[in-house]
């Protein structure tokens, strides 16, 4: 029996130290790329000794690292790691050539994103470095980072395509319009806007210079993922919007052989 109770309590440890480990990766996002040990140890909910503790083994393995400010970021090794999901391993590679002959085309910067439960996830971007993208609340779009789905074009676009009742849960979380909320109408409208004519734009979160287009790719006739160009304001919606579709067209038409 007592052998039975060590075991018991050995995996409950275990899980424990999991879990933690899981809260303070997870205290890392958009607008906390980088943090002190006592930010990780607020934001986890976690004794900054316990903190520090699983710090140093996520730092050592390589899922951390510390710059000379002593401000932790995620590190390379789980870089690597995470570009193995295999649901953006697949899509990444069969998008990239798409993406570099519409960077041609263009010379503008390109993004490719998903869908992660309410929020949309960059995976894959080609950036023009002449092009200044940052956005007033996120220092632009980054692979890996996630955004609200209504702030960009790539995010309008997959939430016009995915099922109502998602929908609905989403729009029911955001703020309501007034003091920086959401006119949740003129978002409705547009979004019927974006399935009726194939492509989504940026909102002025971007940049006041510059405007994203994006359009739908799909696999088995479902919206997988979105991608966009970014154009000066004023550019011409339309010949960019006809130039995304082209290119998300071709990505999708890809993916349908990998299946």
């Amino acid at each position: 029996m007592d052998e039975l109770a060590g075991e018991g309590h050995r995996k409950v440890t275990l899980l424990r130290a999991v879990d933690r480990s899981l809260s303070i990766i997870g205290t890392f996002d958009d607008g906390h790329a980088r943090q002190t040990l006592s930010e990780i140890s607020r934001r986890a909910g976690l004794p900054v000794s316990t903190t520090y503790r699983i710090v140093e083994r996520l730092r050592v393995w390589g899922a951390l690292e510390r710059d000379e400010e002593r401000r932790y970021h995620i590190g390379l090794r789980l870089w690597e790691v995470a570009t193995l999901a295999p649901r953006s391993m697949t899509l990444q590679r069969v998008a990239h050539p798409f993406m570099i002959d519409l960077y041609k085309i263009t010379s503008c910067s390109i993004h490719l994103a998903i869908r992660e439960g309410h929020e949309t996830v960059f995976i894959e971007r080609i950036e023009n470095p002449r092009q200044i993208l940052s956005t007033r609340a996120s220092g632009g779009p980054r692979v890996g980072f996630r955004h609200p789905m209504h702030t960009t074009a790539v995010g309008k676009v997959l939430l016009a395509h995915i099922e109502d009742g998602v929908r609905e849960e989403i729009l029911a979380d955001l703020p309501a319009d007034g003091d920086g909320g959401v006119d949740l109408p003129t978002l409705r409208h547009e979004l019927v806007n974006v399935r009726r004519q194939g492509y989504a734009l940026s909102g002025p979160d971007l940049s006041p210079d510059y405007m994203a287009v994006a359009a739908p790719v799909t696999a088995g006739g479902v919206v997988i993922a979105a991608l966009s160009v970014i154009v000066r304001s004023g550019a011409g919606e339309q010949g960019a919007a006809d130039l995304v579709r082209v290119a998300a067209g071709g990505i999708s038409r890809a993916m349908k052989q990998q299946v």
